[in-house]
């Protein structure tokens, strides 16, 4: 029986990661300081290379963070204003934000209640002349049914950009995410399973067009200097955050490994909620453990008093925010993704986590009686 003051497990610790790696990570550090090369130079190139290696892609193009890789990619695809880009319902609302930003106009597909991911059954019905693209979220490190996507996208000729944002590492019938449309867009936010050290993103794809554009879209519409081919951005991952990632992307397989671990422990341990189900052929990253249940705030109550940190992914879905309130959904519009932003709850997980740590969070969720107090 335990006593005395609850131990904490955080929902996320990023100073281990640190730790860990610190003399690899000072290494680099040191090296693109004492360079004088900050922007667009060699250490972006190596890890471009070394990510489209990762990803099993020709091309990785190097961005300033998640949205602007999104963004980018959907101008590449040639998507615009009065264009429709099918989205899920159950997503960070950053894939949203990246439709709006090219002007066009996110139509919410609903998710397989199972998977949490985009539902390809119900892609047909959102479909209208307008809809230029399918953009499925491989959501908590989970790859979408992409084969069902992709045999739709091509009885329309539309391509599919996937947001890999918490996938990296994920494989689906032994391709990694990042290759299983016509480009990916990524994250590299620090709490991501391959974190920078602040901000930064990457597109990885096959089409040489494609990453042809996305460079210069990056880089002010620039291709070579002074000479501006279109209207660009500035949105450039830097010297800095390339050579961290480089340090990291070397033990990201080992650190999936160990997500692995504790999942399997999850999975094997956890009783009175929900459980992620893994489809057959599919490699998640685990980049959230998620778990469901009617009583969620209750659940997420009982394991703070425990010192267990939990975090709700997502409490408010896209189409009931503030930000998409001229949709003009309401409650009740989208009731998939409704009921899982009410009992969606995700328990600490990472590759630091120690195995007293998991063993914490299975017992303080096998002491919940499924009420309050």
């Amino acid at each position: 029986m335990t006593t005395g003051a609850p131990a904490r497990v955080p929902f996320l610790d990023l100073l281990p990661s640190y730790e860990e790696l610190a003399a690899e990570l000072d290494a680099a550090a040191r090296r693109v300081l004492g360079s004088g090369w900050y922007v667009l130079g060699p250490e972006v190139e190596a890890f471009e290379r070394a990510f489209a290696d990762h990803a099993g892609t020709r091309h990785c193009v190097g961005v300033g963070s998640g949205l602007d890789a999104l963004h980018l990619a959907l101008l590449a695809l040639g998507v615009g204003p009065g264009d429709e880009v099918l989205v899920p319902s159950n997503t960070y609302i950053a894939t949203w934000l990246a439709v709006s930003r090219a002007g066009a106009v996110p139509v919410p597909v609903e998710p397989d209640p199972v998977t949490g991911n985009i539902d390809p059954a119900r892609l047909e019905a959102a479909r209208t002349p307008r809809t230029r693209a399918v953009l499925p979220v491989h959501l908590y490190g989970l790859p979408a049914d992409m084969a069902a996507i992709g045999a739709f996208a091509a009885r329309h000729g539309l391509p599919v950009l996937e947001d890999a944002a918490q996938a990296h590492g994920a494989a689906l019938h032994d391709r990694r995410a990042g290759a299983l449309g016509t480009a990916a867009a990524w994250s590299f936010y620090p709490t991501k399973n391959l974190g920078a050290i602040g901000d930064g993103g990457a597109v990885t794809t096959d089409d040489d067009d494609l990453a042809e554009r996305l460079r210069s879209l990056r880089n002010y519409g620039s291709r070579r200097k002074y000479v501006n081919d279109e209207r660009g951005f500035n949105s450039r991952l830097d010297e800095l955050q390339a050579a961290l990632l480089a340090v990291k992307l070397a033990h990201l397989d080992a650190w999936n490994a160990r997500r692995a671990t504790i999942a399997g422990r999850y999975l094997a341990g956890l009783t009175g909620v929900r459980l992620p189900v893994v489809p057959a052929g599919a490699v998640h990253a685990w980049h959230v453990f998620a778990v469901h249940t009617p009583a969620r705030d209750d659940l997420a109550g009982h394991l703070a008093r425990r010192g267990v940190g939990t975090l709700m992914h997502y409490p408010t879905p896209p189409h009931l925010s503030g930000a998409y309130r001229d949709m003009g959904l309401r409650p009740g519009d989208l009731p998939v993704a409704e009921r899982l932003a009410r009992e969606t709850l995700s328990l600490p997980m990472g590759p630091q986590l120690g195995d007293a740590d998991v063993d914490r969070v299975l017992e303080a969720v096998a002491a919940w009686d499924g009420a309050d107090g």
